[in-house]
């Protein structure tokens, strides 16, 4: 069996963490680039270091940035890997709208910085690609479900970043014969999602609030509907693409969708929080039926520019080419944010 390598950008973040892990448990070799900071930012790395990088040395991170082509290049030219997969990105919705310059050149040009070193290599080295689409560049829907055809309609700098991404990696793939693939993922979380991603933000503040910590969740749109999945189903899912024989793009999604409302509800189901919702629009919010206090309150600082109202994938493609469904319910999903959550806020 012939070792493979891989190379990951975007190794620190949660995709990353997942991606890095499942690939080395099927044998690859796996480098990861991060950017360089002043804080350490690979704590979800730090049980593939203990448990793999002393042994083996099958795990390797590097420095890297985005927005520096010769760095990206220094990086692939080195490693020569067999599989790419880019997943690193400005990835935050609302913080797109205060950095679009930011966004569009680490989201879109980073790629198109990507595919060019491995279309420079092709002769030397043929390259397999994975690019992290996201299920934000249908934006204002023109259908639904969503699935493959669906006419794409941005509604936000990342979104738009994302579908230059995207629309990229097919014309390298048809213009240079090169194999490209773009995941249209749904939205994915896990317990080691972002702070500032609202599953994260509801699980923490929620938890928070039961243990006394903090006495108010603020959020924005309850009732946009989100399809939600595993992070760990999902990394699966890019690695069945980069193993077919020709590169397709696919829609990966549970094909369920629920409200943020709903999402909050499940949350506060499995921490036995009692709550009852009173008021409409901006005005609406919940209580603690234990102590009558009012715990989590709509404001209008946490509503997008342009919002995004529902979004619900068809997978049928994936299913069928990739042998892939997601294993991971939501319910399970809330479980395991929760109980990760719970677990870190008493080690404290």
């Amino acid at each position: 069996m012939i070792k493979k390598k891989a190379l990951i950008f975007g190794c620190t973040g949660q995709d990353g963490s997942y991606l890095a892990e499942f690939l080395l448990s099927k044998g690859y070799t796996v480098h990861g680039v991060k950017r360089r900071a002043s804080t350490i930012n690979t704590y979800r790395l730090d049980h593939i270091y203990e448990d793999v990088n002393k042994k083996n040395k099958k795990f390797t991170l590097h420095y890297g940035e985005m927005t520096d082509s010769l760095n990206i290049s220094k990086l692939i030219y080195s490693i020569l890997p067999d599989e790419i997969y880019n997943l690193a990105a400005q990835s935050h919705v609302a913080v797109s709208f205060e950095t679009p310059e930011y966004t569009a050149n680490v989201d879109a040009l980073g790629t198109l910085r990507i595919l060019d070193v491995i279309k420079t290599l092709s002769k030397k080295k043929k390259i397999k690609f994975y690019q992290a689409g996201t299920s934000e560049m249908y934006g204002k829907v023109q259908q639904i479900p969503q699935n493959e055809q669906t006419a794409f309609y941005p509604r936000s700098p990342y979104a738009v970043s994302k579908l230059f991404s995207h629309w990229i990696t097919i014309n390298y793939r048809e213009a240079y014969n090169l194999f490209c693939c773009n995941g249209i993922l749904f939205n994915h979380e896990s317990p080691v999602r972002g702070e500032t991603f609202v599953t994260k933000k509801i699980v923490q503040g929620l938890c928070k609030i039961k243990l006394g910590l903090q006495n108010q969740l603020f959020l924005g749109n309850l009732y946009a509907k989100r399809d939600w999945g595993h992070a760990k189903d999902y990394v699966a899912a890019m690695w069945k693409m980069l193993q077919n024989k020709t590169p397709k793009d696919y829609v990966i999604s549970t094909g369920k969708n629920y409200s943020v409302k709903d999402f909050i509800n499940l949350v506060s189901k499995k921490l036995n929080l009692k709550l009852k919702w009173f008021g409409k629009g901006m005005n609406e919010y919940a209580i603690n039926l234990e102590n009558n206090k009012k715990i989590i309150i709509v404001k209008k600082k946490y509503f997008r520019p342009t919002e995004v109202d529902l979004l619900l994938g068809d997978s049928k493609k994936a299913h069928r080419e990739l042998k892939w469904k997601p294993q991971i319910t939501l319910k399970q999903l809330v479980n395991e944010m929760v109980t990760f959550e719970l677990q870190s806020l008493n080690e404290k």
